[in-house]
């Protein structure tokens, strides 16, 4: 089993710039994706960033150019800077992980989440 803990969420006003933070526990030797997801009220849970052990990564559209993902593989910790924020970033942003790559994970959805760490974006 994996844990996962965020932090890092908050207010921010629109243009400006948020970093969240994921720390992964447990049987961590055996996670080899990281990533992060959101859902905005009344919209579908949508994948914000991912990067495997193999430095494979990928942003969701919405995000790209304006997201960066990097993970520390050996402690197991995800890091998302995510930069010109809108009002439409606001959203839950939950940790996720997988013991798979990031092509399979986004085949279909990951196996371990964290409970979420609410963006409020403010125009």
């Amino acid at each position: 089993q994996v844990q996962l803990v965020e932090s890092g969420g908050g207010l921010v006003q629109a243009g400006g710039s948020l970093g969240l933070s994921c720390v992964a526990s447990g049987d961590i030797s055996t996670v080899n994706f990281m990533g992060w997801y959101r859902q905005a009220p009344g919209k579908q849970r949508e994948l914000v960033a991912g990067i495997d052990a193999g430095g494979n990564t990928a942003y969701g559209v919405s995000v790209q150019g304006r997201s960066t993902i990097s993970c520390d593989d050996v402690k197991k910790t995800a890091f998302l800077q995510m930069n010109s924020l809108e009002p439409e970033d606001t959203a839950v942003y939950y940790c996720v992980a997988d013991l798979r790559n990031l092509f399979e994970v986004l085949s279909d959805t990951p196996q371990y989440w964290g409970q979420g760490t609410r963006v409020t974006v403010s125009s």
